[in-house]
């Protein structure tokens, strides 16, 4: 089995981020970039599906500078087999990176793409749906527990939604993003990282994908969270139901 992982570079969740005077994006300086936490997640699991099944290919994609080769080298150190870096001069909106994804697709043939649900950089939460859409291929988003079929051609998932898990299974080929409780991802061990130098890392320019560079979704600006206010104490349960009625407009 081939499962093809796209992982995106994103700001570490620990680092306190600042948004540029000019609301164009967010101060890197001093920054330190990861593995997207939900790719990373869907990363473990493929490699956990490989390891059950005792062959196969992890292929590891992703999208933007040439600095992305520190989180793809990550990737390989992890365990997966090689690498591909599309290389663009900024990051893609979703629409663009799953154009970007369908055109590896048709050239890798994999049995299955696993993404994380969401970027935490963006939150946007639609590369693998509209992947899915592109391809006309099966999918199943929120995933918290994967089982790949005996005959290695099926795949049943358990998803999280709103009312508690949903179960769907449909075969392969197909689309599978991770919710957050699907695993605990591995640490990159030392002889990992030494067999990642060794492993393929293909750089792809874009334009040789044939998908434009130009948004489909163009960001305008960017502003830090309102300060949270101070609390406030009141007298008597009147004067807090005024409050939430004037002020907080939640009643």
């Amino acid at each position: 089995m081939k499962i093809l992982v796209p992982i995106k570079r994103v700001p570490d969740p620990q680092t306190n981020i600042a948004v540029r005077p000019d609301g164009t994006g967010i101060v890197t300086d001093n920054v330190k970039f990861v593995i997207n936490p939900f790719c990373e997640i869907a990363l473990e699991e493929s490699l956990r599906i490989k390891e059950a099944q005792g062959e196969g290919e992890v292929v590891l994609v992703s999208i933007g500078g040439k600095e992305c080769q520190e989180q793809l080298r990550t990737g390989l150190a992890m365990g997966a087999d090689r690498a591909i870096l599309v290389v663009t001069d900024g990051p893609l909106d979703p629409a663009r990176a799953a154009e970007v994804l369908a055109k590896l697709v048709a050239q890798e043939s994999p049995n299955l793409v696993f993404l994380g649900k969401q970027a935490i950089d963006d939150d946007a939460n639609q590369t693998g749906q509209l992947l899915a859409a592109m391809l006309d291929w099966p999918q199943a988003t929120f995933a918290s527990k994967v089982v790949i079929g005996d005959d290695k051609k099926s795949v049943t998932v358990t998803r999280e939604v709103d009312g508690g898990l949903e179960t769907v299974a449909f075969d392969l080929p197909g689309i599978i993003t991770s919710d957050l409780r699907l695993n605990e991802p591995r640490y990159a061990s030392l002889p990992g990282i030494m067999k990642a130098r060794k492993k393929e890392l293909k750089e792809v320019p874009l334009a040789e994908t044939g998908v434009s560079a130009e948004p489909k979704v163009k960001q305008v600006k960017i502003e830090p969270p309102p300060k949270r206010q101070g609390g406030r104490k009141v007298e008597t349960v009147q004067e807090l139901v005024n409050l939430l009625h004037t002020e907080a407009k939640l009643i």
